[in-house]
């Protein structure tokens, strides 16, 4: 199998190597078991579908089986990660995946659950891009990793530890893969036994039964033992590597690689130039994706100076304007308002127009909807209550959700904006006054009222413009 991955040879080993490799297992499968039945702790295994998580959970699968039932109650729990902005053909894997390691552990008597764990709606992608206006992540402001993926995984790692005490945290992690994560790994190894401290999460020790396997290894592996116990065949995985240059693991903390070029990543990435892997599924013939692809781009495009003026506020969420004093100008906020609508429009439409072979994938659900007019309300000041009108004029339905507040809000928008305007004041300070008002009306004790007022009146209200000019004329 002669492909090549990036800079990895996926190839089918020599007959020597292929005996050094079944001989060398033994030891693996010796330390899984021994650590395994060491304690009372559960274990948690991450699994992210690709060659190194599928590699760990087979080896501890094929361990644990070998002992005897008594011996193997302790629960393992296997979680993977769904960012809810997942490639399509990785959420059929994923869902898939997990209901088949489900079965083939009540068939085989394996004390093993296995589950995905999912952002927070309010922590989800759209919710944070539509409803807060967070710009397109980049390589320097990647925020999304923490958000969608080291929160959820951290969340039920936390649930355990605090059912447990502590919990032992398996993962497929490998000193080969760079020298940085060599030397996180040796720093906390404890003196005497194979678990590791966790960075971050208290409670968590780190297990990694593969760290000191090469690439080369965990192929030799995968290909020998090509049919998993929960029935996938490790064939496909190869094969889908060879249109990868990278893979997404389970991420659990900072020190863990991101994502890159990968069939493994989310389709709305915008950290790398080109989504290769989305534009093969194209190629490949499922020509529907093109409008993800294109979506995608969109947000991309929005980190060009030249749509970046034109989408982005000048203020930040709160009122401040952030100088970069080596250039004098305005360091860009968020998406504005007009954006976030539109782009939603978009989205709703796309999701509309899904074929019949896109069953069951969703853009954007209902909960990140209901969240999003949330912000929008409260934050954006959206006196109008703009959802529901995008959502029943692009979705042809009636709004899902009972209103918490009549559509009155139009004709007090109207009448707010005609006195701004004949005030010659700024209509959105006069909304945020107001809001300001109505949020501490009728509570006994309003004193924070007039710090809250202050605070917005302290924000700087001149029109973009002006704030353009000013800084212009810094430089000069």
């Amino acid at each position: 199998m002669g492909s090549r991955r990036g800079s990895e040879s996926i190839e089918v080993e020599p007959q020597e190597t292929i005996m050094k490799m079944a001989t060398g297992i033994q030891p693996v499968l010796a330390a899984i078991r021994e650590t395994y039945a060491q304690d009372a702790r559960p274990w948690v295994v991450g699994f992210s579908g690709g060659k190194d998580s599928t590699c760990t959970l087979q080896l501890i699968w094929q361990a644990i089986k070998s002992l005897p039932k008594a011996k193997r109650t302790k629960p393992i729990h296997v979680i993977s990660s769904n960012t809810l902005v997942e490639t399509p053909a990785i959420v059929s894997y994923i869902r898939g995946t997990i209901e088949a390691i489900e079965r083939a552990a009540q068939r085989d008597g394996l004390n093993i659950t296995a589950c995905v764990v999912e952002p927070r709606v309010q922590e989800s992608f759209w919710v944070n891009v539509i409803g807060r206006g967070y710009p397109a992540p980049t390589s320097k402001f990647r925020w999304c990793t923490e958000r969608l993926k080291i929160h959820p995984a951290d969340k039920f790692i936390k649930d355990q530890v605090a059912a447990y005490g502590e919990v032992v945290l398996a993962l497929g992690v490998r000193s080969a893969e760079s020298a940085t994560r060599a030397q996180v790994m040796a720093l906390r190894k404890i003196e005497g036994q194979r678990l590791r401290t966790h960075k971050t999460l208290a409670g968590a020790l780190v297990f990694a039964p593969i760290e000191d396997w090469s690439t080369d290894d965990v192929w030799s592996y995968l290909l020998q033992n090509a049919e998993s116990p929960w029935g996938t065949d490790n064939n496909d995985l190869a094969a889908m590597y060879r249109t990868a240059d990278a893979e997404c693991p389970l991420v659990v903390d900072t020190t863990t690689p991101s994502c890159g070029n990968s069939r493994f990543g989310c389709w709305v990435c915008t950290v790398v130039t080109r989504d290769k892997s989305m534009e093969a599924m194209v190629d490949s013939g499922h020509l529907w994706m093109e409008d993800l692809l294109k979506l995608r781009d969109e947000l991309a495009d929005t980190h060009r100076p030249e749509v970046r003026d034109k989408v982005r506020s000048i203020r930040k969420l709160d009122g401040r304007i952030l100088i970069k004093t080596q250039r004098d100008e305005a360091s860009p906020g968020p998406y504005t308002f007009e954006y976030c609508k539109g782009l939603l429009e978009r989205i709703l439409l796309t999701q509309k127009n899904l074929p019949p072979e896109a069953e069951g994938f969703e853009l954007i659900s209902e909960a990140e909807l209901l969240e999003i007019r949330r912000i929008w309300r409260n934050d954006r000041h959206d006196w109008e209550d703009s959802l529901p009108r995008i959502y029943e004029r692009h979705v042809g339905k009636k709004w899902f959700a009972i209103s918490d507040a009549s559509r009155d809000g139009e004709e007090d928008a109207v009448l707010t904006d005609s006195v701004a305007r004949e005030n010659e004041i700024p209509t959105l300070l006069l909304r945020k006054l107001i809001d300001a008002e109505r949020r501490t009306y009728g509570l006994r004790r309003r004193s924070d009222i007039y710090k809250r007022l202050n605070q917005i009146l302290d924000q700087d209200w001149r029109d973009d413009d002006a704030i353009k000019s000013d800084l212009a004329s810094m430089g000069e």
